[in-house]
């Protein structure tokens, strides 16, 4: 999901001052309301497990440039349900911070694209996941469907905004649009595999069930 330098430039990259702060307002909401329910330590906690994984999953786990962008495997969906969405706000955008900084200094000026393509489709998850998994569903407990239903939310925000960014810097050019068809049949194929993988880290993490009342893990994840 990483925009590639040179697609934004100009003054065009404006834009992505204003959508970043925007995500950004957003993650400080989750984060205030968060600390209202759970306390600054388990905020401050479960942010820092989700930098690390982050980070992980960006330089670690396998990752490929394909068409406009990268194909990752983000586990957005796995970091939401485990430690709650202003965590993994933070964590997606201070791993992405981190690895910017250190293995790819190239991207910092994309940072703003690439953050408001991470986090406003995590929050629209978010609110997804509100209206389809019943509030006395212990997130431990969801269905395929309903990981389906997340990751489609998560991983379709995400080549949306791609999209968004290559056809605003670049126009509707043919080499364009066969750039972004590529890169969005690639990351299908997260799609299919991500909810696979959410509900076996969540199975896995039903072994896990003495730290229901851990403050590293998210509430919801056992009640």
């Amino acid at each position: 999901m990483h925009i590639e330098p040179g697609v934004v430039d100009g003054a065009k990259i404006i834009l992505s001052y204003v959508t970043a702060i925007a995500a950004l307002g957003f993650s400080a909401k989750a984060s205030i309301d968060m600390i209202k329910k759970d306390g600054l330590m388990s905020l401050i906690g479960r942010s820092a497990l989700t930098t690390i994984l982050v980070f992980i999953f960006f330089e670690v786990m396998p990752h490929h440039a394909v068409g406009v962008s990268e194909v990752h495997f983000i586990l957005g969906s796995t970091l939401f349900l485990m430690f709650g969405p202003a965590a993994a706000a933070i964590g997606l955008s201070l791993g992405l911070l981190a690895q910017g900084i250190l293995f790819a200094p190239f991207d910092l000026p994309q940072y703003g694209m690439n953050l408001t393509t991470l986090l406003l489709p995590l929050f629209a998850m978010a609110a997804v996941a509100r209206r389809t998994i019943a509030e006395n569903t212990a997130y431990a407990d969801i269905t395929y469907k309903q990981a389906l239903q997340l990751s489609l939310t998560f991983q379709g925000g995400i080549i949306a905004w791609v999209a968004f960014w290559a056809f605003y810097g670049q126009g509707f050019g043919a080499e364009t649009m066969s750039s972004v068809a590529t890169f969005g049949l690639a990351y299908l194929s997260v799609v299919l595999i991500e909810p696979i993988l959410d509900l076996a880290i969540l199975a896995g993490a039903k072994s896990l069930n003495r730290f229901k009342h851990s403050s590293l893990l998210e509430t919801r994840l056992f009640s």
